[in-house]
């Protein structure tokens, strides 16, 4: 089933080159907050150029993608996002049947004239969270849950807790599935029972459910996907945020003015769509400053400092 929120706007934009928005969901949008970001996403760009948006949820075989293809496209629309890495081959494979519609999916590597990947690189809001826990760790052991081994968030967080502090043992656990919850609480309490203090769940399905947990141990963690500080506040530091809702606009516009282009394009702090969410009151001032510094060089030079 297609749902599909009409816009009511009667004031919107000029338009140019966007028409109508679809989007494609492997999951429902309730899954994960990537899902829900994205679905906020394609509705603010209904509000914002005065359009109409679809979506559709459990979009996963190739028969199941055409044909919600091919009902967007008698919709008229000609931006359609598929919202993570699955859609990319199968975008790929059919661009040419429909070059009157533009394909953007996430975290992949197909590209065409008119299909885009954008990957979200996250090496360095890893980085930033392992600099953090290396800083925060009372017992010098910090872990890291990680739902597959790929996640650019791994390799930097080590980086950052070593810069940070070289004497910190890092704990790594992977899961190879975004929603094992009950396998990612197992993980967190044999790294609890051995003396870890700061956590970084990198997957949304289960960071809640981490967060929640080491609220009741008191012990600190790092936020995943959004920010998680309503979650737990004295125990989220901060969280690794990934804005995909802004890069919708961001695409949006670039349609708008037509300006796309079929391309793989890598996203990160310069471009506005990472970030890291305010840190709570327990990390000291002085080290906020600091972090805020390293983050800012980052952003203007794409280096990391030295501490």
């Amino acid at each position: 089933m297609m749902l599909s929120i009409l816009s009511s706007c009667s004031s919107s934009p000029a338009q140019k080159q966007l028409q109508n928005v679809g989007m494609l969901l492997s999951e429902n949008i309730s899954d994960q907050v990537w899902n829900e970001k994205g679905y906020q996403g394609l509705v603010s760009l209904g509000e914002k150029f005065g359009i109409d948006v679809f979506y559709k949820e459990k979009i996963v075989t190739e028969k199941e993608i055409i044909e919600a293809v091919e009902e967007f496209s008698n919709k008229g629309v000609n931006l359609i996002f598929g919202h993570n890495s699955h859609y990319g081959k199968y975008f790929a494979d059919i661009a040419e049947n429909y070059t009157h519609i533009h394909f953007v999916y996430f975290n992949g590597s197909y590209a065409a004239e008119n299909v885009t990947s954008f990957t979200f690189d996250t090496h360095a809001a890893g980085y930033f969270a392992g600099m953090l826990s290396g800083k925060m760790t009372a017992t010098n052991k910090v872990g890291i849950v990680a739902a597959y081994e790929w996640q650019p968030e791994i390799e930097g967080f080590f980086e950052g807790v070593k810069n940070a502090n070289p004497e910190v043992e890092v704990e790594l656990a992977f899961l190879n599935d975004w929603n094992d919850t009950q396998t990612a609480n197992d993980v967190y309490q044999q790294m609890k029972l051995g003396g870890t203090d700061v956590f970084y769940p990198i997957g949304d399905a289960f960071s809640k459910e981490i967060i929640k947990q080491a609220e009741k141990d008191d012990v600190y963690a790092i936020g995943y996907m959004t920010d998680q500080s309503e979650l737990a506040e004295d125990v989220v530091l901060t969280s690794t945020v990934q804005h995909v809702d802004e890069l919708y606009h961001y695409v949006a516009e670039q349609m708008n003015e037509g300006n796309l282009t079929g391309e793989l394009k890598t996203v990160d702090f310069q471009d506005g769509v990472v970030s890291l969410a305010p840190f709570n009151d327990e990390v000291p001032v002085s080290y906020q400053y600091e972090m805020n510094q390293a983050i800012e060089h980052y952003t203007e030079t794409g280096l990391f400092p030295q501490l």
